[in-house]
């Protein structure tokens, strides 16, 4: 079925899967992806452009306009918005669907990692376009799946363009986490510059929450560690405002308002994407066990019992398997998963140092989320690579900038711009 939405025309498609790309006569799972078109270009033969969501764990746009980079996409393109397995509607991976033992669950969760979605995507190009390559736009995770893609099946791509999302082709978990915690650091004071009061706000919360047990909507018991997990936006364009105005709205007289206590369980409860706790630091896993790395490195600063209360960023830890609801029944696999050692490589150095698909990469340079430098480290690494290093948007701006980002890109691959 197509519906006609201003300036778009969408098509759902469905697609069979292997759960194990290596066992395609085992199980099999559903991935959803939805066809965007230019209404008026339906009838033409358009090159495709896969949009790879950010994460892991997220589903891809639910247009409702043909605004923003889909806009711009739409005047030369067909695009796939591709929700990776595990999201949306491809089969998802929710606290109701998690089954099996522990081991059966971590066992399963491992196929979920780039690796699998490239293998996705590859059979699903086939089947809409036959052999032709088609272009990306990597978006955050979406740019480390493309570096996979890059490594295993760079013959089914014409193009890629990454925005905020040039991952270390060698960086540990430790390695990212022990330079994204001076980066939140910096959003943190940049915050509290602009909001000088949030600080005092947070600490006044904070306190409360020692003193008094405070459940949220759900049931969940709101701590002092899930507060400062409120901090995971502070890398977006408009982190510091959301934040500085589900803090304006607090209290209602001497108890934290109802108001606030569903933002921050819509906010922190992994409801919709429990992947991206239970994987996050597995994207950083290439041979040896991730350890719970941000758990291990979090500075003393941070501590929940330290002071002033600092805001933490993206960051995975144990206790949160024990505190939310939608993770929990992920917690014995989340174990599992932070001790292995025997993941496969996600990148082929060697593939990547000759590889001839053009990609133009956006790196952010304020990005907290994405270290900047080993995003040049590893733009230096892969070959065809040209740069667009850029302060003028935080992490979301290929979101944000109403098609500029992906508009630069596309001239940047096309010879327009110089990287």
């Amino acid at each position: 079925m197509t519906v006609l939405l201003p300036g778009v025309a969408l098509t759902d498609h469905v697609f069979t899967v292997p759960l194990d790309h290596a066992d395609p006569g085992g199980e099999t799972i559903e991935v959803f992806a939805r066809e965007a078109v230019d209404p008026v270009r339906r009838g033409e033969d358009l090159p495709w452009l896969l949009f790879l969501q950010g994460g892991p764990g997220g589903k891809s746009p639910r247009p409702a306009a043909a605004d923003g980079w889909l806009g711009h996409a739409l005047k030369t393109h067909r695009v796939l918005l591709l929700d990776q397995r595990g999201t949306g509607r491809s089969t998802p991976v929710t606290a109701k669907t998690a089954r099996g033992t522990d081991a059966e669950l971590a066992a399963r969760l491992g196929h979920f990692r780039a690796d699998s979605i490239v293998a996705d995507a590859e059979l699903i190009r086939r089947e809409l376009s036959g052999d032709r390559p088609w272009e990306t736009l990597g978006q955050s995770y979406g740019g480390f799946i493309t570096l996979t893609y890059l490594s295993r099946a760079p013959e089914g791509l014409a193009a890629c363009y990454v925005t905020g999302g040039l991952a270390g082709l060698d960086a540990t978990a430790d390695d990212v986490y022990s330079r994204t915690y001076p980066r939140v650091r910096d959003k943190a004071n940049r915050y509290f510059a602009r909001y000088p009061q949030d600080s005092e706000r947070l600490d006044a919360i904070a306190a409360h929450l020692r003193l008094h047990e405070v459940l949220l909507p759900d049931g969940d018991v709101l701590t002092v560690r899930r507060l400062q997990t409120l901090g995971m936006c502070l890398g977006m364009s408009d982190g510091a405002e959301y934040l500085h105005w589900v803090l304006e709205e607090a209290w209602t007289g001497d108890r934290l308002s109802d108001l606030f206590l569903y933002e921050v369980m819509m906010a922190t409860g992994f409801v919709g994407n429990p992947l991206y706790a239970v994987l996050h630091e597995s994207i950083y896993a290439q041979g040896g066990a991730t350890g719970w790395a941000a758990h291990r490195l979090l500075p003393e600063e941070f501590r929940e019992d330290a002071g002033p209360t600092l805001p933490t960023g993206e960051m995975i830890y144990p206790w949160m398997f024990d505190e939310i609801a939608a993770l929990r029944p992920f917690k014995g696999a989340a174990e599992i998963l932070a001790t292995a050692s025997d993941w496969p490589a996600l990148y082929d150095p060697a593939r990547l140092a000759a590889n001839r698909v053009p990609v133009a990469a956006a790196v952010y340079y304020d990005d907290m989320y994405v270290d900047e430098g080993l995003s040049m480290r590893t733009a230096r690494a892969v070959g065809n690579v040209r740069t667009w290093v850029t302060n003028e948007w935080q992490h979301d701006g290929v979101r944000v900038s109403g098609g500029a980002v992906l508009a630069r890109l596309m001239d940047i691959s096309n010879g327009v711009h110089g990287s």
